[in-house]
Formats: C-alpha cells, structure tokens, sequence
C-alpha cells in the first residue's frame, strides 16, 4: 500500500470519527478520487474494524474490543517496534516509570531492558521478568493485588492502592484507543482503572498506540487528550488528529 493511500484512509477514518455518516460521493469528492477507489478505501477499513461500511458511505465503527493478549502479541509488531525504539530516546537512565499491561509496553519493555538506573512500577507479570533477566542496575516493583491470568497482570483495589505509594517521571501506558474528542479509552474496565491511577501519579504520561489505535473507541475512558504529556506511534497522525493534538499540547515526535 503506498503512502498516499494509506493517508487518505487515515484521514477518512478521522473525518468519520469526528463527523459522523460519510457518503462515498462526498469522500471522492473530498480526496480527488473515483467513488470506487473509496469503496476499496472503505472495505479495507471495515475489515480492520475501522469504521463501518453501509450502502453509500460509512459509519463510525462499534466501540472497540480487544482480543486476547496473545492475539494482540502479533497484531502490527513492525509498528511497535517502532514505537518501542522511539520510548527508548525518552527514557533517560535513573528515570523512575509506571508501565501498564499491554502488547506494546511488553515490547517497549525489551527496547528499555538496557537503560541502566531505571525504576520500574508495574502491574505486569510478563514485564517485570523482562526488567528482571536483564544484567542491569534495575529497581522492579511488581504491583500486588488480584491476579487476572489472561494478560499476567493485577488489577484491583490492592494495586490502586499501592500506586499511591509512588510517584514517576512517566507513566508509560497503553489504550484501546485514541479520539480527538473522547481521548483515550480501554476496552477493560480494570486496565482503565490502573491506567488513570498511574497517570494521577507521574509527572508525565506516554501513550505508546500504533496507528490503528488512533480514531477508535472503546467502552472505558482513560483521559481525555489533555491529560496526555506525549503519544508514540510509528507514523504521524492524519491532520485532523494532528490539530487536535496539537490544540491539547500533547507531544507527537
């Protein structure tokens, strides 16, 4: 797919997102494209679960929910990879961070495995043994409190209450999805619960999301994009996004 294409299909996602009901007219007339080439645009989408194709146009897409951790494990890797070496030119050694359950902070977590100094507070299982293997100077703390098996992570009032104890440079956090009038949302209730605890501790938050992330909803609010410090995603956003980030002053490098 070539770059062309793949920004305009961010950008319909986007005008979907903030407007609403899309015709295919109105979108190939806005693109400076055939109704056919849109028709593709918006099949394409659809099937990621994007937005919604109806007859004539399309819709924003049902809020969003999350497959199993292992589904996620191997959706977009190159893309968090990316992600994952931009978080590394952010973290500084001796940094004290939060990291939230997620596909993409378990990759970031690889990338950061040589930062030396590093105090890391998480909910996850799978992260702290990533810190843990590693022949670093690094200071784990593995968050207590209800063990749910599907992500290895803890989740609850305990681990609420133990993100109190202490405060971080960054809260490193992942979401189910990013809308530039909603903010960040997750698909579980419990992940969003850690996530705005987190973030109530840290003197900024990072939202690692890859680009798929961005224009979708889901059922659980994190923040709204002012709470936001930077989000990192392998691509730059469409425009729409980009103005509305930019109007939060959240960082996108």
């Amino acid at each position: 797919m070539s770059k062309k294409t793949s920004d305009r299909r961010t950008s319909i996602i986007e005008l979907i997102a903030s407007d609403g009901r899309m015709s295919v007219d109105y979108l190939a007339q806005a693109f400076g494209v055939s109704p056919e080439t849109i028709r593709r645009d918006l099949g394409n989408l659809d099937a990621r679960g994007l937005v919604r194709k109806v007859h004539g146009g399309a819709l924003p897409p049902l809020l969003h929910s999350e497959g199993t951790f292992s589904e996620r494990m191997v959706e977009d890797p190159k893309a968090k990879q990316i992600i994952a070496k931009k978080l590394r030119d952010i973290i500084q050694p001796g940094d004290t961070v939060f990291m939230d359950t997620g596909s993409t902070t378990l990759i970031a977590a690889e990338a950061l495995v040589m930062t030396h100094g590093l105090t890391v507070i998480t909910n996850s299982l799978s992260i702290a043994m990533v810190f843990g293997r590693a022949d670093v100077d690094t200071h784990i703390y593995l968050l207590g409190g209800k063990y749910a098996p599907g992500n290895d992570q803890t989740i609850g009032p305990t681990a609420l209450e133990q993100i109190t104890q202490f405060q971080v440079d960054h809260a490193i956090i992942t979401v189910a999805g990013l809308d530039a009038d909603i903010g960040a949302t997750d698909a579980n209730v419990d992940e969003a619960h850690i996530a705005r605890a987190m973030m109530k501790r840290a003197n900024n938050t990072v939202v690692l999301a890859t680009s798929s992330k961005i224009g979708r909803r889901a059922a659980f609010r994190v923040c709204e994009l002012g709470g936001i410090g930077t989000v990192l995603s392998e691509g730059p956003p469409g425009p729409a996004m980009m103005e509305a980030f930019l109007r939060a002053g959240v960082s996108v490098p």
